[in-house]
């Protein structure tokens, strides 16, 4: 029986090789499936022929409790970035007047997950993320489900390779459109959704994910025989691995590199993976040691960064939303495009004085762009290409949904619905107390919330906490059967045992949001010593201004929402703080600012990393900021904080620091 394992596990990883890499596939899917299955069966029947690199370890399956530390055996430096042709020039010219000519590689910036795999003896032995660039995390059992890497080479020495996990297109259209199912969160892009794939502690949902990658380095290279980049790549697509070489190509010059950039820039949206930029490397080994490197970057080695892509478009409508707090929204309705790979048909305009600064109008041709590549926002219009029927916009004085009259204060940017029974905000405010960053109340997104708003069944806050009492309605609807229900019930009664912070940025206080929430939560511990705090003491707490202690004093002054609170009591609601154990650290004390795009960590998981270690993290940058972490993108926070000489440090930097309070 072991000659039949080893035969079935032989032809699975060529077929893998082939169907992944090759994109050759030489047997149908139906028959890949059918091998795999008799390969877990043989492997369950006889466990003493175990081997961890087997192909049934690509669907995962093992869960770990946290992520091992890994210091790497060679640092993973980060590259320096240019933004045009000049400064791409210039890193050129620098070059080629220290050393001369010399040949250029230039390749697709895969837009993913930096990652280190080692092998020893043909085994492939563990995969490790960039970190910091000194010390990162072993993730080898998510890396292990790749199906593109093989796990067995023909190289019987040690082997480290570096490379992007990424995750394709296609894969990131089915998993969003499979949360939006559940109701869970979008992905915001194929980065985060590869980052938070790779960081998942359930191997199997990493394996759901169809994460792939490419391999772009083979550090010292020269030991293996090798003597410049491109021929490195080839041998590595020799042993299995899957490298770009569609383009990864050679040049001699700025101007051949150059139009390698044009030529990607144009097709970029169409590849089925995400690029955001192109890296430009000198080919040889032997001149990249004469080069050296700066205290964090190659001096050998640029980052080309693409600019964000502007369309033009035809505004079409405006109309408005309503939130929780009965926050009037404009939106743009646009003629539907693709820009940044994806179709386009809202975006969002913010207020009323946005859309007179802008002189933005229904009909309008505008300038659309999505910042940061995720959001879409509407830069300028094209007054020159009017045809005389459009005219300025008037902003409606009521509401969209219930139609009551809508309010301004002069000290603010936005208009009001206070017609506390506006179904728009009665659905909302349900939607946002449950969601995740509130009570995680699994199964009550929007579309649940508002279907069972108009069933009757939910029309408040407190009414989450009796569902119980239309169990066979809810039960027989379409849609919506015992277990989902049951489901449901089980996420509600968990949610009574949730921190007062949790409860309080669920209640939809105006100006009290997750940060303010942590903050009154830690103040004064439990929900009756908030309810009763005067105005001195809710504006003698750092971060809390007057107008998010007047918003405070009004919601709890309101009768309704004293006794929504009781209800809450009587049902079991937690209305206290509880504490986490605060580790010392380097950010004990420290008020600290986060800006850019982060590729290490989610926003999220930053704040809450902070937050374990003491600091209060705040969303605008001010004299009384303690320090700024950036990652890339980082704009008017990070000039804003070297404007006040506030300190600054780089996500790397941050992953450091956090590293040396393990």
């Amino acid at each position: 029986m072991k000659e039949r394992i080893e035969l079935l596990r032989t032809r699975l990883h060529q077929y893998n090789y082939e169907y992944h890499v090759l994109d050759k596939p030489t047997i149908s899917d139906l028959d890949y499936d059918k091998l795999l299955r008799e390969l877990i069966d043989l492997e369950a029947a006889y466990p003493e022929f175990a081997d961890p690199n087997s192909p049934t370890q690509k669907v995962g399956g093992q869960v770990l409790d946290a992520f091992d530390k890994v210091e790497h055996k060679r640092p993973m430096l980060s590259l320096g970035n240019v933004f045009n042709y000049d400064e791409l020039k210039s890193f050129c010219d620098k070059i080629e007047q220290e050393v001369g000519q010399v040949e250029y590689v230039a390749e697709c910036k895969i837009d993913g997950l930096a990652m280190s795999v080692s092998y020893l003896q043909g085994q492939f032995v563990q995969a490790v993320t960039r970190g910091d660039g000194v010390v990162g995390e072993d993730v080898s059992l998510n890396v292990k489900t790749v199906r593109s890497l093989p796990m067995k080479i023909d190289y019987q020495g040690d082997l480290e390779i570096r490379g992007e996990i990424y995750m394709p297109k296609k894969s990131f259209e089915k998993l969003n459109a499979e949360r939006e199912k559940k109701g869970e969160e979008l992905f915001a892009n194929c980065r985060n959704a590869a980052a938070g794939s790779i960081r998942q502690l359930d191997s199997k949902v990493a394996a759901s994910r169809g994460l792939d990658g490419f391999w772009y380095h083979l550090p010292d290279g020269e030991i293996y025989g090798m003597d410049n980049h491109y021929d490195s790549l080839m041998w590595m697509k020799s042993l299995g691995f899957k490298v770009n070489e569609k383009y990864s190509r050679k040049f001699l010059n700025v101007d051949e590199i150059w139009a390698f950039i044009e030529e990607l820039t144009a097709i970029r949206y169409d590849l089925p993976y995400d690029i955001d930029g192109v890296v430009i490397k000198v080919n040889s080994y032997a001149t990249q040691r004469q080069l050296g490197f700066t205290s964090r970057t190659p001096k050998w080695a640029v980052a080309y960064k693409f600019p964000a892509e502007e369309k033009e478009t035809i505004l079409e409508d405006i109309f408005l939303t309503v939130g929780r707090t009965g926050k009037i929204t404009p939106n743009a309705q646009l003629t539907p495009l693709f820009l940044a790979g994806t179709k386009v048909g809202f975006a969002q305009l913010h207020n009323e004085d946005m859309i007179k600064e802008k002189d933005i109008r229904i009909g309008d041709v505008v300038v659309v762009r999505k910042a940061g590549d995720i959001i879409p926002e509407v830069v300028r219009s094209a007054p020159d290409k009017r045809n005389g029927t459009q005219v300025p916009y008037v902003f409606p004085k009521e509401c969209p949904v219930c139609h009551h009259q809508i309010y301004r204060d002069e000290k603010e940017a936005h208009y009001f619905c206070i017609n506390p029974d506006c179904p728009a905000r009665v659905v909302e405010s349900i939607a946002h107390f449950a969601s995740r960053d509130c009570m995680n109340i699994d199964g009550l997104g929007v579309k649940k919330v508002e279907a069972f708003h108009q069933m009757g069944w939910l029309n408040a806050i407190e009414d989450i906490y009796r569902i119980s009492q239309f169990e066979t309605e809810i039960c027989t609807t379409s849609g919506f059967g015992e277990k989902s229900y049951r489901n449901l019930l089980n996420s509600i009664e968990a949610s009574k045992q949730n921190s007062l912070e949790k409860l309080l940025n669920g209640l939809g206080i105006r100006q009290v949001g997750d940060k303010a929430a942590k903050i009154l939560a830690n103040r004064f511990v439990t929900m009756d010593a908030l309810m009763n705090a005067s105005m001195d003491e809710l504006q003698e707490i750092r971060d809390i201004g007057p107008i998010t202690a007047q918003g405070i004093l009004d919601f709890f002054h309101e009768e309704g929402n004293r006794q929504m609170i009781e209800r809450l009591k009587e049902a079991g609601v937690n209305m206290e703080v509880l504490r986490a154990k605060v580790e010392e650290s380097f950010f004990t004390g420290k008020k600290v600012v986060l800006t850019g795009s982060l590729a290490i960590y989610t926003r999220k998981e930053a704040e809450q990393l902070l937050e374990k270690l003491g600091a209060t993290v705040s969303s605008s940058v001010s004299s009384k900021t303690d320090l700024v972490i950036y990652g890339e993108n980082a704009g008017s926070k990070l000039d804003k904080a070297r404007k006040l000489n506030v300190a600054v440090m780089t996500e790397e930097e941050f992953e450091a620091k956090l590293n040396e309070n393990q």
